[in-house]
């Protein structure tokens, strides 16, 4: 069953609630996990980020808008129970409860600080909006690397062979391979054909080689030019290769890097991007941001 998203999460929440105890959030997320037929996998899927898990990061939320509108009260530390306001709404048995609904307490919409001049226009996009907030940074964050992916990809097939190769060791080098810059430099960059090819070291103490073949192909690898590689490492008693392209592989050659003794890892134009974008080559910081949480350990009076 796919993951509900936090709104369709809280009336099974404040029905758990109404039996009057307790709840600490740990177990909430466990009661609703079995309520909404969760098996582990689903529970286990992270947000992009890897940072949280997003069923927990969804109750939290649902847990927090509930508090909000005054349905559910905090008892102490990571506990929560419903409030009276809430077992009156569990009373009107409510077919659902999402954020149109809970805009009908001043106490939500004091917190949400909706306008007035945007009137039911933002509660109609409150309604339709599935994604916690964390989420939202996140589609967002995503969209707009996305989008640089696909921009380095065409400024790279665009550069000259000698920056290309600058482009290559500059990321090695970040990513811990090549030792210093004059190995890298040396090791690679001995062959024409808008490529290129050499061995350099896997670490600064040069305690195993990688061989490195890289090209500027508008047109997909196929099988054929990974044999060659293959081959070629051989030749160099190399155990492992990077092979690195501004295109794609075919489904042939990835299938046959896979399956040979050598370790051949196989870099496309977006890995080679996204890489770029994770190492800082080529791209320049216009912005940080950082999501604070309430530190709950800072208020725990002696």
């Amino acid at each position: 069953m796919p993951i509900p998203d936090y709104q369709s999460i809280m009336l099974p929440l404040i029905e758990l609630a109404g039996y009057g105890k307790e709840f600490h959030h740990r177990e909430a997320s466990e009661e609703l996990a079995k309520h909404f037929e969760l098996t582990d996998e689903d529970r286990k899927e992270l947000l992009p980020s890897g940072q949280q898990y997003i069923f927990e990061n969804r109750v939290g939320w649902a847990i927090t808008y509930l508090k909000k509108a005054g349905l559910l009260e905090k008892t102490r530390r990571g506990y929560f129970k419903i409030t009276a306001r809430g077992l009156k709404v569990l009373k009107d048995k409510p077919r659902a409860i999402n954020v149109a609904f809970l805009r009908q307490f001043p106490e939500f919409i004091e917190f949400q600080a909706i306008k007035r001049e945007k009137g039911d226009r933002a509660g109609q996009e409150e309604e339709r909006e599935l994604d916690t907030p964390e989420e939202a940074i996140e589609s967002a964050y995503q969209k707009l690397r996305k989008n640089m992916t696909s921009d380095l990809i065409q400024i790279v097939k665009k550069v000259s062979p000698s920056f290309f190769e600058k482009l290559v060791v500059d990321l090695l080098l970040k990513m811990g391979y090549g030792g210093t810059r004059k190995d890298a430099g040396e090791a690679i960059g001995k062959s024409g054909d808008e490529g290129i090819d050499g061995i350099i070291k896997e670490d600064r103490l040069g305690l195993d080689v990688v061989y490195v073949q890289a090209k500027k192909w508008e047109n997909s690898v196929s099988r054929p030019e990974i044999q060659k590689f293959a081959g070629a490492l051989q030749g160099q008693r190399a155990k492992k290769g990077i092979f690195i392209t501004t295109s794609s592989f075919t489904k042939d050659a990835i299938d046959y890097a896979s399956r040979i003794e050598n370790k051949i890892v196989l870099i496309d134009g977006e890995e080679l991007a996204n890489l770029m974008i994770d190492h800082g080559i080529g791209v320049a910081t216009s912005a940080s941001y950082e999501i604070r949480r309430i530190d709950q350990d800072y208020f725990i009076e002696d």
